[in-house]
């Protein structure tokens, strides 16, 4: 008998007219992880291998295990990625993973589709006009945020691609009550907020990763949708999964987010991300065939 690549004697392929399988993920603190957000631990000397994910000028800014890159190769090759996340597009293509210019991908927390690296003017239309109709305009929101009674806690803001804005923040100086504040005044104007680390987002509401997961599902319907993501820009995308997975660290394990279908990891930090695409892996279909030499 030979013995295949992964030592069991048997050769791996996906079962011809097998259910189809679309792995949707988030991507900072889900599969990617800056310096800061890896937390490690473990001893230097047993540190997992790591690979480059992101550069910007000229600095390595993101990472991934090797184990994880690896894997991650496999789900572009035998199942439909999709990467889903509040970057800009610009943001985007700093990433440089397996898949990122491969198909369907979701940028600016669902305002802007991409299809094999070309933006959809279709979505972009149809996204516009929502929030038009049902939100507060973004000058008014900005003003809010970043205006005269800005608190101190927010050290700087910008504005993403004319959609939504987003601040660096201080946590510790950042009240709870300005959140509640600024939540309610939010809601009452068409707008949502969120709080991811040091950044904090302020997004139309009709600007969601799922309407955009689910435009993507409508025009490709595929058997089984997995999901992966940490924050609360995050939940409607693993509600939305026939499967899903969140880290245990971030926004939503933070507040005990659980639902009927959805896995927790064993472990946090970049060593989660790896088990988030094991796990999205483990649902491709696959047929072991005894191979005779």
């Amino acid at each position: 008998m030979t013995t295949s690549a992964n030592g069991t004697g048997y050769s791996e392929f996906t079962v011809p007219g097998s259910p189809s399988v679309m792995v949707a993920c988030d991507l900072d603190r889900t599969i990617i992880y800056s310096a800061n957000s890896m937390a490690l631990q473990c001893s230097d000397s047993s540190a997992p291998a790591l690979v480059v994910a992101e550069v910007y000028e000229g600095v390595p800014l993101s990472f991934m295990t090797r184990a994880a890159w690896d894997v991650l190769e496999r789900l572009v090759r035998e199942a439909i990625f999709v990467p889903v996340t509040t970057r800009t597009v610009q943001q985007f293509r700093r990433v440089n993973i397996p898949g990122r210019d491969k198909g369907f991908a979701v940028t600016t927390n669902g305002a802007v589709l991409l299809h094999d690296g070309v933006q959809d003017p279709e979505w972009t239309d149809l996204i516009q006009d929502s929030v038009q109709a049902n939100c507060a305009p973004l000058h008014e929101v900005q003003d809010y945020v970043l205006g005269a009674t800005k608190p101190s806690a927010i050290l700087r803001g910008r504005v993403a691609e004319d959609i939504f804005v987003y601040c660096i923040v201080n946590r510790d100086e950042l009240s709870a009550d300005y959140l509640e504040d600024a939540s309610g005044w939010c809601q009452e104007r068409g707008w949502t907020i969120s709080l991811q680390g040091r950044k904090l987002y302020f997004v139309p509401s009709p600007v969601t990763k799922e309407a955009a997961l689910a435009e993507i599902r409508r025009r490709h319907p595929v058997d089984m949708l997995v999901a992966a993501g940490d924050s609360r820009l995050d939940a409607g995308i693993l509600q939305l999964a026939d499967l899903a997975i969140r880290p245990a660290h971030g926004e939503l394990n933070n507040s005990t987010f659980h639902l009927p279908n959805l896995r927790v990891t064993s472990s946090s930090g970049i060593v989660a991300g790896e088990e988030i695409l094991q796990f999205a892996a483990s649902r491709i279909p696959v047929w072991r065939e005894a191979v005779v030499s």
